[in-house]
């Protein structure tokens, strides 16, 4: 076990409270960072994520060259998105009730194993499609359990003054490794020294320093409530009455499932749209990946330090609308550089919605629930996984630029509901402008 030189004995609210000013400019962005353990999951989630982004695109590409099918690409998803969906609801239960850090730690180990397991496999000539769906299975079982502790976590070692920064910085870290990790993957998929098997590898040495930092996280005492006298299935059922009876949190959780769901699903078909479509190999595929990692990174500072700010619902709502706008223009791009120029946009838009839109899941939740409230904002990505596999059928029915622009404009309708339902964009305009008026009188 590592030493903490530099860990502060005080706690996340005594930071707060220690603060006689708002930090403003560009030490806003980078606030949350100042807490040493925050400091720690950061460094484990960036490493974390490098791994994660290389096997996502390694994934996709492996299935790619054993069965050149899209609906071999989907299948594939489809057995992450319903490990995820099985699990994710008793990753929050387990957020809720045990150590977040052991979640965490147990979590990433899964996703180290499998990462190498696959490396081995390739390298030895031994991978079948199976063992594929076996990897995706599995791993989408540790995301069901790292997701809801790791962003809940992230809350206890903050404060809720500074969440919405928090989560800002976390997705920094995971798209800033999507600028050069997918290029990486592809890259040395596509060097016959290295190979897929070989870039495997690599992504299982990024996981094991991840590994390295998460063992350094406290054991953070979860909070207590009578909920724990229930059974795991109960508290489930207890945190779906928790989001159902708060109608603002209910829409947010719903129309966020929906936009997830279908909006990011564009993301699993980049090898058939990259190499079918457009005729080019590997390489490019990471490309395009990178695309979206740097229109996310374009936008998370500036984002990082307003996550909090009055203006973050319709920015929400703006971030929900421009996603279903690019996932169809994505979808009718005519060559790779058109591609390249709208995903760089559609990762801006997801970014904006999904970091405000975890942010206000969150705020709208009590501390009691805040780890299965996260799980059910995570269930879109299992939806995600499990909507890719009909997806894929419907790309091979009729064309994959079809699916890709029906993805798009569910995205945008359901985000068009979510604005109605909110009253339209005067009210969610007076509601921002209410909320920082109050806000400028608190602090007069």
């Amino acid at each position: 076990m590592f030493s903490h030189p530099f860990r502060s004995t005080r706690s996340a609210d005594d930071h707060a409270t220690a603060r006689s000013e708002t930090p403003t400019g560009l030490s806003a962005a980078f606030t949350s960072l100042e807490h040493p353990d925050y400091r720690t999951l950061w460094w484990g989630g960036l490493f974390s994520f490098l791994s994660i982004q290389m096997q996502f695109l390694l994934r996709g590409i492996l299935a790619w060259e054993l069965t050149e099918r899209e609906g071999a690409l989907g299948l594939v998803y489809l057995c992450f998105g319903v490990a995820m969906l099985i699990a994710t609801p008793l990753g929050g239960v387990a957020s809720d009730r045990f150590s977040k850090r052991m979640i965490i730690v147990l979590a990433q180990v899964a996703i180290t194993t499998f990462a190498v397991a696959m490396g081995l496999a390739v390298l030895f000539d031994v991978a079948e499609f199976w063992m594929l769906l076996v990897a995706a299975m599995v791993q989408g079982t540790a995301f069901g359990f790292f997701g809801p502790a790791r962003v809940a976590f992230s809350a206890d070692l903050v404060g809720r003054a500074q969440l919405g920064n928090a989560i800002a910085l976390s997705l920094l870290s995971m798209n800033g490794t999507r600028i050069f990790a997918p290029s990486l993957a592809g890259v040395l998929a596509g060097w016959a020294f290295f190979g897929i098997g070989g870039a495997y590898l690599v992504a299982g040495v990024f996981s094991v320093v991840a590994l390295l930092f998460l063992l350094r996280l406290p054991a953070v005492k979860p909070v207590e409530t009578s909920a724990k006298k229930l059974s795991p299935l109960a508290e489930i059922a207890d945190g779906v009455r928790h989001v159902w009876s708060r109608p603002p949190l209910r829409r947010l959780v719903l129309s966020s499932f929906f936009i997830v769901m279908f909006g990011f699903n564009y993301v699993a078909f980049y090898p058939a749209m990259i190499e079918g479509q457009f005729g080019l190999d590997e390489r490019w595929v990471g490309y395009i990946s990178s695309a979206s990692a740097l229109g996310a990174v374009a936008v998370a500072i500036p984002l990082a330090s307003r996550a909090n700010s009055s203006w973050a619902k319709p920015a929400m709502i703006l971030g929900g609308l421009f996603f279903g706008v690019g996932v169809i223009a994505f979808g009718l791009s005519p060559n790779f550089w058109v591609a390249f120029a709208v995903i760089a946009f559609v990762g801006s838009a997801n970014t904006i919605y999904q970091t405000l839109s975890n942010t206000m899941a969150l705020s709208l939740a009590d501390d009691s629930h805040q780890g299965r409230v996260q799980s059910l904002m995570q269930l879109s990505f299992a939806g995600f996984g499990i909507a890719a596999a009909p997806l894929g059928l419907l790309a091979e029915i009729t064309s994959l630029r079809v699916a890709i622009v029906f993805m798009g404009v569910v995205t945008l309708i359901t985000a068009t509901f979510y604005l109605i339902a909110e009253g339209g964009v005067g009210s969610v305009r007076d509601e921002a402008e209410t909320l920082e008026a109050a806000r400028d009188l608190v602090a007069a």
